[in-house]
């Protein structure tokens, strides 16, 4: 039976990435957090993890729909099928154990399905995650507190207070959806984040119509994939967007713009 968050009895995976790829499989820890404002209506979602380009596999979002994060032994293919059941009008506890018990798990020994993490949100804010019992230890999700609406999860992390944190930080952070996005990172990582370390970092936010130019819903899309801080690159990438006014600037901002 699909729970949704399992973190005791877990086992431990090699720290790093072995030699012989058809033995064992590439431990990705790494933490994410999405987010809806009910004020501008924007769904989004960020995450950071001790892998090259973790943008790339992580996030899907669609306007108007919701966002969806996996992640730990990672199936690409939830992402995408969060956002179809989304359109279908399905909850994000029905999406989540809809794609998880119809996976057929096809590499049990690598790949075991047993290991995903997966959160999803809706376009209500309305969230739900689930944490495999064989996600790398330590591994968990937790949800804001109502009138909040994100859901942090990681895996490889330093401990419960990552996710702990990510959640306090979002919830007391003003502004645009960015700026509690980043915050929320720079949360996980001062209570320790993915215990490998650092490598890249990502960000995703969507609204209908309400990006640049005509007819793009994304507000913003970010990706940091190598860097030794990609959280603090991340914060400065927001910051910039604030400065070329494709996002509100910070509460306190003062800064003159050319």
């Amino acid at each position: 039976m699909l729970v949704a968050s399992i973190v005791g009895a877990q086992t431990k995976t090699p720290n790093s990435r072995s030699r012989d790829t058809t033995a064992e499989r590439w431990p990705t820890g790494t933490f994410s957090i999405l987010g809806y404002d009910p004020e501008t209506g924007e769904i989004g979602g960020a995450v950071q993890s001790r892998v090259f380009s973790v943008g790339n596999g992580v996030l899907n979002a669609a306007a108007g729909i919701g966002a969806s994060a996996t992640q730990a032994i990672v199936d690409v293919g939830y992402g995408p099928r969060a956002i179809e059941l989304l359109k279908q009008g399905l909850t994000p506890e029905q999406v989540v154990k809809s794609i998880w018990e119809s996976d057929p798990d096809p590499d049990p020994a690598r790949w075991t399905k047993q290991g995903r993490q997966f959160a999803v949100i809706d376009a209500k804010g309305n969230v739900y995650a689930y944490t495999g019992p064989k996600a790398t230890e330590w591994a968990g999700n937790k949800s804001c507190a109502a009138p909040h609406h994100c859901t942090a999860q990681g895996n490889i992390l330093a401990g419960p207070a990552v996710v702990d944190s990510m959640v306090a930080r979002f919830e007391r952070t003003k502004g645009h959806l960015a700026y509690r996005l980043v915050a929320a990172l720079e949360g996980g990582q001062s209570a320790g984040g993915d215990k490998r370390g650092q490598e890249s970092a990502a960000l995703i936010i969507v609204k209908k119509d309400a990006g640049v130019w005509l007819h793009n819903d994304t507000v913003l899309r970010l990706q940091v994939d190598d860097n030794p801080e990609p959280i603090k690159e991340l914060r400065r990438l927001v910051e910039k967007a604030a400065q070329q006014r494709q996002i509100p600037r910070a509460p306190g901002d003062t800064t003159r713009r050319s």
